[in-house]
């Protein structure tokens, strides 16, 4: 696999496989390469060598870095100034079985987002400007490097969520935010799928900020070590903020939820590791052979995609997003529940013949589907671009 260590290259290498007409298998390190459907490719290229934070003004709440920067490398330069990523991007590697350091090249081209996402929108709206290059080896930029700019088409958008199909991102700007002093959780145990949506959307509609909203049944949460000890559901409540702001909230959360169960206060260490469990979706066990979906719906449609379906999963996004683990031959049902709850799903991952067979993500309508196709002629033209990652044939 070549890996390129500059832009140029990069582009010379994509305007060499755009000449030969030649389709190339796009990734940074590697850890979503059992997302979607597989690639057939006669190259494959690699943004891991692109590497390196290239900007970071702290007080203009800014960074850049190339596409291949190792995640956690990124993550690390803010904590050194208390601040954070705000869409709480998840470490899915484990859940894929492709372990390994994500890259940011990696989280945005796949718009993955955690918890957060309720209130500080999804990783695509943390973007000020990229840097790429084009299915024929042209270099382009958009956006820019502050947070109020003019950018005309919003290529960034565009590139978010493409999974490398409409170009290569070289490196991306984003804004960032100052990290939480401290977290408190909220508990409320024994509670079936939907009283905890009723629970949770109690309290993402009160005025104490909650910024994470979830639910596990008892088989998930028992995998969390410090909800083991429940032995129960549990309904989950995040607040963040300044200590004595947290402490306040959660007391005053809590006493407005009576009616909902007893909440119990979990503290900032504890908090922040279950926290992560979830986000990165720990919670759930995959076995060799089994598939696994997210569902994105109206959050009270959350408990009837998990009743529907029959699948061992939990809610997060108060009821809004699914996550499902099971038999492969369940995709017609949890495509069937999604539709029917005018929701989207995704085949994050399943067995090869499953996902060169399936539908990945739903048929979009032919209307879209034409916009999709003249963007798709104009940025990769040749479509060498990780060809069929997203649908048949695109």
């Amino acid at each position: 696999m070549s890996a390129p260590a500059t832009e140029a290259a990069l582009a010379e290498a994509i305007a060499d496989a755009y000449a030969a007409k030649e389709p190339v298998l796009v990734q940074g390190a590697g850890t979503k390469h059992g997302m979607l459907r597989p690639v057939q490719a006669a190259r494959s290229l690699s943004t891991r060598n692109l590497s390196g934070i290239t900007l970071y003004a702290p007080k203009e709440l800014v960074i850049s870095a190339r596409a291949g920067t190792p995640i956690t490398e990124i993550k690390a330069a803010l904590a050194e100034h208390g601040q954070h990523l705000t869409a709480e991007p998840p470490d899915l590697s484990d859940l894929l079985g492709v372990p390994g350091n994500q890259t940011l090249g990696g989280i945005v081209a796949t718009n993955l987002s955690g918890p957060r996402r309720i209130v500080a929108g999804a990783m695509r709206d943390q973007i000020l400007g990229i840097r790429a290059v084009d299915g024929t080896g042209e270099i382009f930029h958009s956006g820019g490097r502050v947070l109020k700019n003019v950018t005309g088409l919003d290529l960034c958008k565009l590139l978010s969520g493409s999974h490398g199909t409409l170009g290569i991102m070289t490196e991306i700007t984003l804004k960032i935010l100052p990290a939480p002093e401290q977290t408190g959780t909220l508990v409320i145990p024994g509670l079936d799928a939907t009283a905890a949506v009723a629970t949770l959307s109690a309290a993402l509609g009160s005025p104490y900020g909650v910024s994470g909203a979830a639910w596990l049944p008892p088989d998930a949460a028992a995998r969390i070590p410090e909800l083991a000890g429940f032995n129960a559901s549990v309904a989950l409540m995040r607040i963040e903020e300044f200590a004595a702001s947290v402490t306040y909230r959660t007391a005053r959360l809590a006493q407005d939820l009576q009616p909902h169960g007893r909440a119990e206060l979990l503290g900032d260490t504890i908090s922040r590791s279950v926290w992560r469990s979830v986000r990165d979706v720990t919670p759930l066990t995959v076995e060799p052979g089994e598939a696994v979906w997210r569902v994105s719906v109206r959050p009270s449609a959350g408990p009837g995609i998990l009743a529907a379906t029959g699948l061992r999963g939990f809610l997060d996004w108060g009821g809004g997003l699914v996550w499902l683990v099971g038999d492969p031959a369940s995709h017609p049902a949890v495509t069937a529940a999604a539709t029917a709850a005018k929701g989207i799903w995704t085949l994050m991952h399943a067995p090869d013949s499953l996902r060169a067979s399936a539908d990945v993500i739903p048929p979009e309508p032919p209307v879209l589907a034409a916009i999709g196709r003249r963007v798709k002629a104009v940025m990769d033209p040749a479509g060498i671009l990780n060809p069929g990652r997203m649908a048949a044939g695109a």
